[in-house]
């Protein structure tokens, strides 16, 4: 089989993130002999999930962690992992999520994705979910205006009958605001940082 050398593989493969069909179309080749060199030459093959996630963030992480170097910022930094861990969604293997009824939780929590890891606002998604005795418009009208954030990054108000009046009802008045940013990596990294805790 004609020699594909090692140091060219690995750059192609490891450093420039190309897959092996795109190697194979540049080197005009098939993929059964990148993958035999591959094998050759005991470079890890990237997971499904890992190729995915390169060919969906092209250009590297979407987002930068930014470690604390100041006091506030460490007090950022440990809020946003104690908001996380007590109110985030740690079932979800492949997004942060966390919901909460409370607009100034809500707003600290994207200050944590924004100036830990440097996340973009418009890759955030927002859910809403409210009671049935509630008007839709109105409570994404709130959220929008106290956390400054378009209304186009709203998916679809989730809408649950009414249950009675209690102290939890009075707090729910604008429903249930769920943030979303889809990325597994971000995710798992917020969990190793929990997991060392």
């Amino acid at each position: 089989m004609p020699h594909i050398p090692e140091q060219k593989l690995n750059e192609l493969y490891n450093t420039k993130k190309i897959s092996v069909p795109e190697i194979s179309n540049l080197l005009g080749c098939s993929e059964n002999k990148v993958n035999y060199w591959l094998k050759k030459y005991h470079i890890k093959k990237r997971s499904i999930s890992e190729a995915i996630y390169i060919k969906r963030n092209p250009k590297g992480d979407p987002f930068l962690f930014k470690k604390p170097s100041n006091m506030d910022e460490a007090f950022l930094f440990g809020m946003g992992l104690g908001l996380y861990w007590g109110e985030g969604t740690k079932s979800n293997k492949v997004s942060v999520r966390l919901g909460n009824t409370n607009p100034e939780l809500i707003k600290k929590f994207l200050e944590f994705l924004f100036r830990i890891y440097g996340i973009k606002k418009e890759k955030l998604r927002f859910g809403l979910q409210i009671f049935s005795d509630m008007k839709a418009r109105e409570a994404q009208n709130y959220w929008v205006k106290k956390l400054n954030v378009p209304a186009s990054l709203f998916q679809k108000v989730i809408i649950t009958p009414a249950r009675g009046l209690g102290n939890y009802r009075n707090k729910t008045k604008f429903g249930v605001l769920t943030i979303y940013y889809h990325n597994k990596k971000l995710r798992d990294l917020i969990c190793s940082e929990l997991e060392k805790l």
